[in-house]
C-alpha cells in the first residue's frame, strides 16, 4: 500500500516568484513547498542583470524583510544607460548618479538571497512536474518525473512559459513576438575587450537600427552580456549551428546581418567569448485572464509571459509572489476569498506591463530606430 504526500501549499518552481511567495508565507509563519526541476540552486547560470522597480520588486522585497540584503548587493553604476545608432554614435547617455529607483543586481544572486532566506527544505531540487490534475473541492495531485505523487490544497504555478499547471485554468499558449536573441559573453572586458567595454559603459546599452540591434550591460563579474536581437522568421535560429564548439559559423551568419554596422559594434560578435545561446522570445496574449479555478493560480511568466521590452518581467513575478502571500496572510483559512483578492490585483497590473512590452518592442525594432525610443524615453522625463 502506497501513501500519497499531502502538502497544503505546492509551488512549482522555484524562480524569483515562486521563491518570494514562500519566504513572504515563511516570515508570516505559513509553511509552503516549492518543487524545482533544478539538480541544486548551483546547477546553471540564472542569467544577467536586472533592474528592481520601486513601485513593484523592491516592494516584493520588503514584503520578503530582504530589502536591506538587497540593497548591499546592487551593482554601483549598473543604472547607467546608453543608446546608439548603428554607426555607433553616442545619441543619449544617462549616467547613474545613485539617486534612481531601479537599482541592479545579478539575477543569480537575487535568487540566491531568496533560496538562502528560506528554511532547508522548503525547495525541493530535483523534483519536475510532469503532470497536475483536478482531485475536486479545489485539491489538486501533482506527479513528478521521478514517479513521485503528492496532492496539495493549493497549486500554484510559478513555473514559466511552459507552465505544466497553466492548462488548469487557461488554453492559452505563448506566441513567437518575431524577435530571436542570440546570447553571448564578452569575459573579463576591461582587460581582454577594452574597447567593447569602453563602448558598453558601466550599465546598460542599445545600439540600433534597420528592426536589429545590440542590447547589452555589463555584469557584477566585469563581463559584458549582449543579447543580438533582430526580426527574424521563428525558423531562423534553427538553421544555425550553435553546437559547434567554433562557433564560427553561427557568428559568421550573425555578422551578415550587421553588414555597413559601425566595426565596434560587429566586434561584440566576433570577439565573444564561449557558446552562442539562441532564444526565441514568445508572449502570451495581452490581458491574458481565466475564471476563478478551485484552489489553484498562476504567478510570473505561467501568468503573463510577456517579451523583455518593458524590463517587468523579474519586477512582476517578484511583486505576484509577494501579493499572493499577502492575500493568503490576510484570509486565513478562506483560500478563494485569498485567491479572488490576489487575481483582482494580478490581471489589470499585467495587462498594462503586457502593453508596455509590445509597445517596447515595437520602439526598438522599429525601421527608424533608435529614434522611437528616443522618444520614448523623453516622454518620461518629462512625465517625471
Amino acid at each position: 500500500m502506497t501513501t500519497t504526500t499531502h502538502h497544503p501549499i505546492a509551488v512549482i518552481g522555484g524562480g524569483l516568484g515562486g521563491l518570494t511567495l514562500a519566504r513572504v508565507l515563511h516570515v508570516h509563519g505559513v509553511d509552503a513547498t516549492v518543487f524545482d526541476l533544478e539538480a541544486s540552486a548551483n546547477a546553471r547560470t540564472q542569467g544577467g542583470m536586472l533592474d528592481i522597480h520601486e513601485e513593484s520588486g523592491q516592494i516584493a522585497l520588503r514584503e520578503a524583510r530582504l530589502y536591506e540584503e538587497f540593497l548591499a548587493e546592487v551593482h554601483p553604476g549598473g543604472q547607467a544607460m546608453r543608446v546608439l545608432d548603428k554607426h555607433a554614435r553616442l545619441l543619449r547617455e544617462d549616467k547613474d548618479d545613485g539617486t534612481g529607483g531601479r537599482p541592479e543586481i545579478d539575477r543569480g544572486t537575487l535568487r540566491d538571497l531568496l533560496v538562502s532566506s528560506l528554511p532547508e527544505g522548503t525547495v525541493r531540487w530535483n523534483a519536475k512536474a510532469v503532470s497536475c490534475r483536478a482531485l475536486g473541492d479545489g485539491r489538486h495531485e501533482v506527479t513528478l518525473a521521478d514517479g513521485e505523487v503528492f496532492t496539495t490544497d493549493l497549486l500554484v504555478g510559478a513555473d514559466g512559459a511552459w507552465s505544466r499547471v497553466r492548462p488548469l485554468v487557461s488554453a492559452a499558449t505563448p506566441a513567437y513576438t518575431g524577435i530571436s536573441f542570440v546570447e553571448l559573453d564578452l569575459f573579463d572586458a576591461e582587460k581582454r575587450h577594452p574597447g567593447s567595454a569602453e563602448l558598453i559603459g558601466g550599465g546598460m546599452c542599445f545600439a540600433l537600427g534597420d528592426e536589429k540591434g545590440f542590447l547589452a550591460h555589463r555584469e557584477t563579474d566585469g563581463s559584458l552580456h549582449i543579447y543580438v536581437a533582430l526580426r527574424a522568421d521563428e525558423t531562423w535560429l534553427g538553421n544555425l549551428d550553435f553546437t559547434d564548439r567554433d562557433t564560427g559559423g553561427a557568428k559568421a551568419e550573425l555578422l551578415r546581418h550587421f553588414d555597413g554596422w559601425a566595426p565596434a559594434l560587429r566586434d561584440l560578435i566576433t570577439e565573444a567569448d564561449g557558446p552562442l545561446v539562441p532564444r526565441h522570445i514568445h508572449a502570451l496574449p495581452i490581458g491574458h485572464r481565466w475564471p476563478r479555478i478551485p484552489g489553484t493560480t498562476l504567478l510570473g511568466d505561467a501568468a503573463h509571459l510577456m517579451s523583455p521590452f518593458a524590463g517587468e518581467g523579474a519586477n512582476l513575478a517578484l511583486i505576484d509572489g509577494a501579493d499572493l502571500g499577502r492575500c493568503l496572510v490576510e484570509h486565513p483559512g478562506d483560500l478563494e476569498a485569498a485567491l479572488t483578492a490576489y487575481e483582482a490585483i494580478l490581471f489589470p497590473r499585467s495587462e498594462v506591463a503586457a502593453q508596455e512590452s509590445v509597445e517596447g518592442l515595437e520602439a526598438i525594432f522599429d525601421a527608424s530606430a533608435p529614434k522611437p525610443l528616443l522618444d520614448m524615453f523623453a516622454q518620461f522625463d518629462e512625465a517625471s
